[in-house]
């Protein structure tokens, strides 16, 4: 059998006591701190350099310039392609055969995770610049406006609040891929959820950092879908 069962193990008492002693997850609430303040500064930091860099990357891909094009298509292909924990991996432990070194695990982690964010929002800027109407370029360079001057000023900032919705979305996916950042030592909060559990041969460390990851993800995912009802009802 794949699984085994011990009916002996298995009852309400002991799922409580292996899972929900808040108690004894909850004895070294400093370091839970320290480690729920490092997730939130991982996905903030690499949520807003992830921005900036996809935005230059959505705007080369749009570029009419084929050697600008290709470049961008190719960093958004890989680093989409591929799976984030192998892009940690390669840029923390392999780097330094190049000469490059991390000073400390949490710049390995937001290189990481910024890189890989990068890709995705920088997809979400070229959707959301080519959902606005090719009259808006028309009109700005009717007025005597070059092509940059109207994507900075008349079209990047229509595109940029049509983006919100899943830009937030994007944080959520950050918030939770903070997690991966654990394999290479960091301690944010996964790795502080399987300090305890280690140390205590008990489960509900982890049921508290899920339950935090849900507190922090859940408003965020309703927020992304009630801005994009709101969005949607403007532009219908």
């Amino acid at each position: 059998m794949p699984v085994q069962f011990d009916p002996g193990a298995f009852s309400p008492g002991r799922i409580v006591e292996n899972y929900l002693d808040f108690r004894l997850a909850l004895q070294n609430t400093d370091a839970l701190l320290e480690a729920l303040f490092a997730t939130l500064a991982l996905a903030l930091l690499a949520e807003i350099l992830g921005i900036i860099l996809g935005l230059a990357l959505a705007l080369l891909k749009l570029s009419r310039s084929r050697l600008l094009r290709f470049p961008a298509q190719v960093y958004v292909d890989v680093f989409r392609g591929t799976p984030l924990l192998v892009q940690l991996i390669i840029i923390y432990f392999t780097t330094p055969l190049i000469g490059i070194s991390f000073t400390s695990l949490f710049y390995a982690g937001l290189v990481a995770l910024t890189l890989n964010s990068a890709a995705y929002v920088a997809e979400i800027f070229r959707s959301g610049i080519e959902s606005i109407d090719k009259g808006q370029m028309e009109a700005g360079r009717a007025s005597g406006l070059s092509y940059t001057q109207t994507m900075r000023h008349i079209i990047v900032p229509q595109a940029f609040r049509r983006t919100i919705p899943p830009l937030t979305n994007e944080f959520v996916t950050l918030v939770k891929d903070t997690s991966l950042i654990s394999v290479i030592g960091f301690t944010e909060l996964l790795r502080w959820a399987r300090v305890e559990q280690s140390s205590t041969f008990n489960g509900s460390p982890l049921i508290v950092a899920a339950l935090i990851y849900l507190a922090i993800c859940l408003p965020l995912i309703y927020l992304a879908g009630r801005l994009e009802r709101r969005l949607n009802r403007r532009t219908a």
